[in-house]
């Protein structure tokens, strides 16, 4: 055996940097290892298809923490590096290579991998994910040939790379096969407004299509067939579909588990001395009435990697935050707080034209939800009535005029 490991994470994204870096904040002295398959040092995942594909920001300036922080606080960084197997009853993993490394306590931090196209030509040059810094640095590279670019999936990554990629000349179309965009984390409000204002921006929004098949020439994509014959012509597919949670080597292990590993309010897994932090960790939410939920999330990945570092130093507390999250398109600022997921009422508090407003998700007569465009002060006074899940009469709810705190 290489090494034996007071706590080795797996996974080197903001669920295990935070672990690592909350264990030494909270005094922590035993060995730690943080252990991931690219061989970049740890870095911020949402400005990859933002300000990192737009160029406005250069690699190092998205490190969640500069190189010598990881020396200064003896964690040892196992990059480059993969894990096939763990095995729970001996207290090891073993990597691609063949080495076998020694664990106290085994966090796993590991995320997910894009969910791929299933049709044909799925894996062609010029076929690309938003999802690590190779991936960004492959379109990057194949930008100055590119004119039209066909982005799969009107989701938060799509949108944001759509967003990116108008502002750097390209000629975009997004494809949905639902009926609007963001209609899995977002009430109808939301979606149309965006679809207005990518469109405003030049962006062609085709809602309800399905793929058949990417169209390629001497192996690279050169369109996209859809489902009813029309085919568009481009020089660059992103594909934005979601995520599979990256967790084969723990379910192998004998995990509880499935989409996702599931984890009990202190991040545990149902194998000893295990646990799971960030998207791969399925666990209930009491924001979303008590469901198993993952959330892919930079809050939920600190958050429960703090969870498992102060039951690992001796100070447990379950975790119970509040979900939040934010995307920026063009010049909108969008900021969430709690989950919309099973809304019957969305109030639109002010008015979208102005391009600055807030939908307040209601179920069953109390505040869920939520989604602040240019209005972080309905964002940031909202987060009480979410938290509270407070009934508040709609009308005062709607009336921008009517501070948010006011109603808590």
């Amino acid at each position: 055996m290489a090494d034996i490991y007071d706590v080795l994470i797996v996974g080197a994204g903001h669920a295990g940097a935070q672990a690592a870096m909350a264990l030494r904040q909270r005094k922590f002295t035993g060995t730690i290892a943080l252990l991931g398959d690219e061989p970049d040092l740890p870095y911020e995942r949402p400005p990859l298809s933002k300000d990192y594909l737009a160029g406005d920001k250069p690699f190092d300036r998205i490190l969640i923490r500069p190189p010598a922080f990881w020396a200064d606080r003896d964690v040892a960084l196992l990059l480059g590096r993969r894990v096939e197997t763990v095995d729970p009853a001996g207290k090891t993993v073993t990597l691609s290579d063949g080495t076998t490394i020694g664990y106290g306590a085994l966090i796993w931090a590991t995320g997910g991998s894009p969910r791929r196209l299933t049709c044909t030509g799925n894996a062609l040059r010029g076929v690309h994910s938003v999802r690590n810094r190779a991936d960004v640095d492959r379109m990057i590279a194949e930008m100055p040939t590119v004119a039209r670019v066909v982005v799969i999936g009107g989701g938060y990554i799509g949108l944001e790379a759509a967003a990116v990629l108008t502002k750097l000349g390209k000629q975009v179309t997004v494809l949905e096969a639902q009926d609007r965009v963001l209609a899995r984390v977002a009430g109808e409000p939301l979606s149309r407004f965006f679809e207005a204002e990518h469109r405003a921006h030049g962006v062609d929004i085709r809602l309800g299509v399905a793929v058949a098949c990417i169209k390629e020439r001497d192996g690279a994509a050169v369109g996209v067939r859809l489902a009813d014959g029309t085919v568009l012509s481009c020089e660059m597919v992103i594909v934005g579909i979601g995520i599979e949670p990256a967790v084969a080597p723990l379910l192998a292990a004998g995990v509880a588990g499935g989409n996702g590993v599931t984890v009990d309010d202190c991040c545990r897994t149902s194998l000893p001395d295990v646990f799971a932090i960030g998207d791969c960790a399925a666990h209930a939410n009491r924001f979303a009435d008590g469901a198993t939920i993952r959330l892919e999330s930079v809050q939920n990945a600190n958050d429960q990697a703090n969870t498992v570092a102060k039951l690992l130093t001796g100070t447990p507390e379950r975790y119970d935050a509040i979900p939040w999250f934010w995307s920026h398109q063009y010049d909108l600022k969008l900021q969430t707080v709690g989950l919309s997921i099973g809304h019957d009422t969305a109030i639109v508090r002010g008015d979208a034209d102005t391009r600055a407003f807030s939908v307040i998700y209601l179920k069953q007569g109390r505040v869920i939800a939520l989604d602040c465009v240019n209005a972080t002060r309905d964002y940031v006074q909202g987060r009480a009535l979410v938290e509270r899940g407070a009934v508040v009469d709609p009308a005062l709810l709607a009336d921008p005029a009517v501070p948010l705190k006011t109603l808590a």
